[in-house]
């Protein structure tokens, strides 16, 4: 049988006053239980107080959140103190998630003094943010992306940071936000107190240290191997699966005693979408955090998650460092990692601050050579991969998994609430409601205005829905005005302004005008009175069958034959 102990173990580090951390941020914190310090945060807290700038590398899960927040939190000035309402403090990254995760902890330890946080971030509507910012804030936690663009529409000034972090560093230079965060340190003052912190520290982040610091202290912390805090706690398990039969596999893993919330990972947006959809239809309570869903259902599936209404989440790797749940006692590697770093992070996602779990990762047979560096590079003590089935004996006994546990969740056993019960919180503003998001785009608004492809108007006088509808206007006013014209020149067919109706018309071809056809094309229209009065060789019946005068390029001579 296998137990798994999610109950946080008594820390024996020091207490926060005793790091020297302010009367206020104490009480905050024992209100949320936590009254003594992990590793980086006693190391890291005393250093940061005195406005030294700091490098920490630290394990995912360890708490480092607070070994920056903290001390800037007791550094800051809160609005009863006279803050000015400009922006002190400025915490970049990667992702949403984490983003709101980080806002979150900081405010909780900030709610005595009053301090205001603001998560700013894409994905959001702009209006929010920017009536916040003009409110006044203490504290941005925010993406590069949306920062900037804050910044260049003048709704953010930046000239009052004191203190700088890049949490999560090395992800966000392996999203591309390389040239971003370049920039937005640019833009900060000089005398500023810089921090930065991540689980790896590749020489990319090395180089960025030595441009934008002064002097950093490097600070680590139980650092012998990638997240070796989270292999020591997670019991870590790897099996190799056909993918054909990776569903029936996870299908009773998901039923193992004692089974708290779990996270899967995995490779690609559709691969995730797809899980989440089969597992829901065998009755589990799953949601699901991608790229392809609008932030409203991102933010939607993680409160349900947090709240217990779901106990599945089924995610790409966007959310492994933005998830701080602690009641996660699985993680399911669905789709084997490609780098050693993502492995790190993924499984960070239980065993957080001493709490144990188990990680589970599905291997196929093309995997093989790419674990095999995983495992090198992290140190892991892992044995060779075991070929499992969801028949496997050593399956139910690894895990604790009833013996003859079905491919669906019998109904008995369905006694969560499940995503349908968390309500949506429009949080994209009015950008879904003028078609500017995901889904109905410009096109489909002149469309559901009354219109249509061929006949709607384009109020802009352009797109394709326009040119048509003005187009067959011309044919309808050309074909009221036609005049037809011999070789001559002269008038032998009616008008539409009162004469007599034409006969019958044979099919003809639609001329085309050249420029040069201009002045002469204008010389009929203006004798078409003429032409009223004149017998029309058509309504006679008898004329004889008109001859088509060619067309003549620009600038060509006048000559005309005479209709023998």
């Amino acid at each position: 049988m296998n137990e798994v102990n999610n109950d946080r173990p008594k820390n024996e580090g020091p207490t926060f006053a005793q790091l020297g951390v302010r009367e206020e941020t104490v009480e905050a914190l024992a209100a949320l239980g936590i009254e003594r310090a992990f590793a980086i945060q006693e190391y890291a807290i005393p250093i940061a107080l005195r406005g030294s700038d700091i490098i920490g590398r630290a394990p995912t899960g360890t708490g480092k959140t607070f070994g920056f927040g903290l001390p800037i939190i007791d550094r800051i000035v809160s609005a009863e103190e006279g803050a000015s309402g400009k922006p002190q403090a400025l915490i970049l990254v990667p992702t949403r998630e984490l983003g709101l995760q980080v806002a979150r902890d900081l405010e909780d330890a900030g709610k005595t003094r009053g301090i205001r946080v603001l998560p700013i971030y894409g994905g959001r509507a702009y209006e929010p943010q920017v009536e916040a910012l003009r409110a006044g804030v203490d504290i941005i936690v925010g993406t590069p992306g949306r920062l900037l663009d804050l910044y260049k529409s003048k709704h953010i000034k930046l000239d009052a940071i004191a203190h700088c972090v890049l949490d999560e560093a090395d992800r966000m230079l392996d999203l591309g936000f390389s040239e971003d965060v370049e920039k937005i340190l640019k833009l900060l003052p000089e005398e500023r107190q810089t921090m930065l912190f991540s689980a790896t520290m590749p020489d990319t982040i090395m180089s960025l240290s030595r441009r934008h610091m002064h002097r950093p202290m490097t600070v680590a912390a139980d650092v012998t191997g990638p997240d070796q805090e989270a292999a020591n706690n997670t019991r870590q398990l790897v099996y190799m699966t056909h993918a054909l039969n990776k569903v029936e596999v996870t299908a009773r893993i998901l039923q193992a005693r004692e089974r708290g919330l779990t996270i899967l990972f995995c490779r690609t947006k559709r691969a995730a979408q797809k899980l989440a959809d089969e597992l829901d239809f065998r009755g589990f309570a799953v949601g699901s955090v991608h790229g392809d869903l609008g932030q409203n259902a991102r933010e939607r599936a993680l409160r349900a998650f947090r709240s217990g209404k779901i106990d599945v989440l089924v995610a790409t790797d966007v959310a492994a460092r933005g998830i701080d749940v602690p009641d996660i006692t699985h993680v399911i590697n669905y789709d084997s990692p490609e780098e050693a770093e993502t492995y790190v992070h993924r499984i960070g996602r239980t065993g957080r601050a001493g709490a144990t779990g188990i990680a589970v990762t599905f291997l196929t047979w093309e995997d093989l050579p790419r674990w095999k560096i995983i495992v090198k590079a992290n140190n892991l003590d892992i044995g060779e991969p075991v070929e499992t089935y969801h028949t496997s004996d050593h399956l139910y006994t690894d895990l604790d998994i009833p013996e003859g546990a079905p491919s669906a969740l019998p109904s008995e056993l369905r006694k969560r609430d499940g995503l349908s019960a968390e309500r949506e919180e429009n949080v994209e503003g009015d950008s879904r409601k003028s078609g500017r998001g995901r889904g109905r785009g410009r096109g489909d608004r002149e469309r559901g205005r009354g219109g249509n492809d061929r006949g709607g108007s384009d109020r802009r006088g352009g797109g394709r829905s326009g040119g048509r509808s003005e187009g067959s206007g011309e044919r309808t006013a050309a074909s009221s005005e036609r005049i037809t014209v011999d070789d001559s020149g002269s008038v032998v067919g009616g008008s539409a302004d009162g004469g007599e109706a034409p006969a019958p018309r044979s099919r003809q071809r639609r001329r085309i005008r050249t420029e040069g056809e201009g002045a002469e094309a204008k010389a009929p229209r203006e004798s078409a009175p003429a032409a009223e009065s004149a017998p029309s060789a058509d309504a006679e019946g008898d004329a004889p069958r008109r001859r088509r005068r060619r067309r003549r390029p620009t600038g060509g001579s006048d000559r005309q034959t005479s209709a023998e």
